[in-house]
């Protein structure tokens, strides 16, 4: 009698253990395919931000319009506006404070081989500069036989600015020289944008803007 009694127990034991067990393994994997949902979650989301930065920037480039297909900042919201003009790849960025708000397709100056040290250099200078109250609808400069619109100085009042694509002398776009925005440098030391860029810039830019020119 006892004997079937130690029985009935070991088997009622091995059932709890086996119900245990199996609950077990049921939470393991259910917390498994929660950690696998993140996972996947968190993989989209990203994904959706990247396409949604990305599809912002006009494709194929216009020279003529705006560089995003969304609207310019509203600088009156914004709390610390500065400007990055990256020269290698051919975009300035608008900040607010460590976020950029806006991306603007651009052209620097070309790079030539530096004298002293024998390294190639752009003819942009690099280094942090600030927005000067030099500004106007248009320019032309008579011995670059180049000319620009819609111009904001940034260094040595009126010799280094933000302006449009190049114009011809008779107030032309440079088409050959227009196709090179936001892909190639080619200005000589001025930082070339499209035209509503340009415009944009001219009419918004509050003076003693920071600009930081690298690359």
């Amino acid at each position: 009698m006892k004997k079937s009694r130690y029985v009935v127990y070991a088997l009622f034991c091995l059932i709890i253990a086996f119900i245990g067990i199996h609950s077990s393994l049921k939470t393991s994997a259910s917390d498994q395919e929660k950690s696998a949902a993140t996972t996947v979650t968190k993989k989209v989301a990203q994904k959706q931000t990247t396409t949604s930065s990305k599809s912002a920037m006009r494709t194929p480039i216009d020279w003529q319009k705006s560089s995003e297909t969304k609207e310019y900042p509203d600088l009156s919201k914004v709390k610390h506006f500065w400007i990055k003009v990256d020269l290698k790849a051919n975009r300035t960025y608008l900040y607010d404070g460590d976020h950029v708000i806006y991306t603007m397709y651009s052209t620097g100056g070309i790079y030539k081989k530096d004298s002293k040290t024998g390294k190639m250099k752009s003819m942009t200078p690099t280094g942090t500069f600030y927005v000067q109250q030099e500004r106007g609808d248009s320019f032309y400069n008579a011995k670059l036989k180049e000319g620009a619109n819609y111009y904001t100085s940034w260094l040595n009042h009126g010799e280094y600015l933000f302006h449009s694509v190049p114009t011809n002398a008779d107030g032309s776009y440079n088409k050959k020289e227009a196709a090179k925005l936001g892909k190639s440098t080619g200005s000589h030391g001025c930082i070339r944008l499209s035209v509503a860029d340009a415009r944009w810039m001219e009419e918004n830019l509050p003076v003693g803007t920071k600009v930081e020119i690298v690359g």
